[in-house]
C-alpha cells in the first residue's frame, strides 16, 4: 500500500497571497540590504540548508538584496542541491565565500586529514578544545572578519546571523560594531540548553555571559519553537525582541518531488538519532508487536531507513527479532529521502521517547515534521504530551502523536494505516510554509530597520 500516487495529485506549490501581495509592495520601493552570515548553505550537505536557503530565497522575492556570507563548496566533505548554486543569480542572491580553518575541530562536515594518526591527533585536541569552550567552528571568525573587511555601511542595512554554530553570532556583533548597523539572532537550536548537546564544562559560565551579551546587543531574536522561546525570555529577559519562526517547507520544492513506488505499505524514518532521548527503540517494540498480529494476513509491511544510524536501526531490530522487515537505505540524498517520505504510507518523527521532558525537550520540533505537513504524508509521531511538535500534528490533524511508553498506542495508528485513506493535505499547514514564514521574518527585518 502507498498514498505516494494520492499525494503526488496535488503537486501544485501554493503560495499564499499574502505573500504575493507583499513581493508586489516591496518591489515598488527601495530594495533594503541584508547581509546573512550562515555557515550552512547550499551547496554543503546538511539539514541547516533548508532554513537558510529558504529564508534567503524569499526575503530576495520579499524585495531584499541579499549577501549571504558562507564558507567556500571546496570546505566540505559533502555538497550536494548544486542547482540552487545556479539558482542563487536568478533569485538575485549573492555571495561573499570565505575559507575556514582549524577543520580538524569538526571533521564530519569539514574537508580535512581525518584517517590514521591525523584521528588520533585529531580526537585529542577536540577533547582538550571541548574542554576548554572552543566552539568547533572557531576557525570560520578569522577568515569571515578578513573577507568581511572590504564591506561598507552603504552595503548594509542590517545584519541577520544564525546559528548554530554560534561564532556566527560573535560575526554579527563585530560587523555590527565596525558598520554600525543592527543585527538579528537567528536560533535554530538553542545555545547554551540544547537539549541534544553535552552538558557544559569548565568555561560554561563564560559562554552564558557571552551569550546574554550578544543577545542584549542585538535588536531582534528569532527561534523556531515557542517553548524553547519561553525559556529563553525568562533566562534573558528579551521581551518583545523574541520572535517564534518555526521551520517550514518549501511548496516549490515539494511540487518536484516524485514518490518513490513502495509495493507494500511502507514505515519510513529518515534522519539520525541522539541517544537516550532520539532513539527507534519504541517504533520497534510497536513493529514486532504488528508483526505478530500480522502472521497468517496478506498485509505486507516494511520498515525503512534512510540515514547514518544503521548500527543504531540494526541492533535495535535483532534485539526485537524484525530484521526481516527492515530495510536500510543508508546516507541519501535529499531528493531521495523526500522521494521515499513522499511515496511511503506513514512516517516516523521523533523528538525523544522519555515521556515527561524539560522545557527544553518539549520545544524539539525537527525540521522533517513540516516537511511531511507539506507532502500530506501521514505522521507517526513519538514526543512527550504537551510539547510544541505534538500540537503542531494536532492542531493540523496530519497523524497522530505517542509518548515512547504507549507502544500499543502505536501498534493501533499503524494498524488502521492499512485500512484508511491517506491524509490529505492540511488546510492548517500553509502557515508552516516558507513564503509565510519569510513574510513574517521580512516584517520583523524593516521594523529593524524603519528608526533608520
Amino acid at each position: 500500500m502507498t498514498n505516494g500516487k494520492a499525494a503526488a495529485q496535488d503537486n501544485n506549490p501554493i503560495i499564499p497571497h499574502e505573500f504575493q501581495a507583499a513581493c508586489s509592495e516591496r518591489t515598488a520601493n527601495r530594495r533594503p540590504k541584508l547581509l546573512f552570515l550562515a555557515h550552512a548553505f547550499p551547496p554543503v550537505r546538511a539539514i541547516g540548508c533548508v532554513r537558510t536557503w529558504n529564508t534567503a530565497k524569499y526575503l530576495a522575492r520579499l524585495g531584499w538584496e541579499i549577501t549571504v556570507v558562507t564558507p567556500e563548496p571546496s570546505v566540505w566533505r559533502y555538497v550536494e542541491d548544486t542547482q540552487k548554486v545556479e539558482q542563487l543569480e536568478q533569485e538575485g542572491i549573492r555571495r561573499i565565500l570565505t575559507n575556514h580553518r582549524w577543520r580538524w575541530l569538526s571533521p564530519d562536515p569539514l574537508r580535512c586529514w581525518n584517517e590514521g594518526l591525523g584521528w588520533i591527533v585529531g580526537g585529542v585536541c577536540r577533547r582538550a578544545a571541548r574542554y576548554l569552550g572552543v566552539d568547533d567552528e572557531i576557525g570560520w571568525i578569522r577568515p569571515t572578519k578578513q573577507a568581511c573587511s572590504v564591506l561598507t555601511a552603504e552595503d548594509v542595512d542590517v545584519i541577520l546571523a544564525t546559528g548554530s554554530p554560534f561564532v556566527a553570532f560573535t560575526l554579527a556583533k563585530w560587523l555590527s560594531d565596525r558598520l554600525d548597523r543592527p543585527y538579528v539572532l537567528d536560533y535554530r537550536d538553542p545555545w547554551t540548553e540544547n537539549p541534544h548537546a553535552d552538558a557544559l564544562t569548565m568555561p560554561a559560565t563564560l559562554t552564558m555571559r557571552k551569550e546574554a551579551m550578544l543577545l542584549a546587543g542585538c535588536t531582534a531574536v528569532t527561534i523556531v519553537s515557542r517553548s524553547w522561546g519561553s525559556a529563553m525570555a525568562q533566562r534573558f529577559d528579551l521581551g518583545p525582541k523574541l520572535h517564534v519562526i518555526t521551520n517550514g517547507y518549501d511548496p516549490e520544492e515539494l511540487a518536484e518531488v516524485e514518490p518513490h513506488n513502495f509495493d507494500h505499505l511502507a514505515i519510513v524514518y529518515t534522519g539520525i538519532f541522539y541517544p537516550p532521548k532520539r532513539v527507534i527503540t519504541p517504533v520497534m517494540a510497536a513493529l514486532k508487536r504488528l508483526k505478530e498480529i500480522s502472521n497468517g494476513h496478506n498485509a505486507e509491511w516494511y520498515f525503512h531507513y534512510y540515514g547514518d544510524g544503521e548500527a543504531h536501526v540494526r541492533e535495535e531490530a535483532d534485539r526485537f527479532g524484525i530484521m526481516d522487515r527492515v530495510v536500510l537505505h543508508g546516507r541519501v540524498s535529499r531528493t531521495e529521502a523526500l522521494s521515499a517520505v513522499r511515496g511511503s504510507s506513514v512516517s516516523v518523527v521523533i523528538t525523544s521517547v522519555f515521556a515527561e521532558d524539560t522545557q527544553g525537550d518539549k520545544g524539539i520540533v525537527t525540521g522533517k515534521l513540516f516537511e511531511l505537513l507539506g507532502l500530506g504524508t501521514p505522521i507517526l509521531l513519538i514526543a512527550p504530551p504537551g510539547s510544541d511538535a505534538t500540537q503542531i500534528v494536532d492542531e493540523t490533524g496530519m497523524g497522530r502523536a505517542f509518548d515512547g511508553t504507549d507502544i500499543e498506542g502505536i501498534v493501533q495508528f499503524l494498524s488502521s494505516i492499512a485500512q484508511t485513506e491517506p491524509n490529505k493535505r492540511s488546510a492548517c499547514a500553509d502557515r508552516y510554509s516558507w513564503p509565510v514564514l519569510a513574510a513574517k521574518l521580512d516584517r520583523i527585518l524593516r521594523g529593524v530597520i524603519a528608526p533608520r
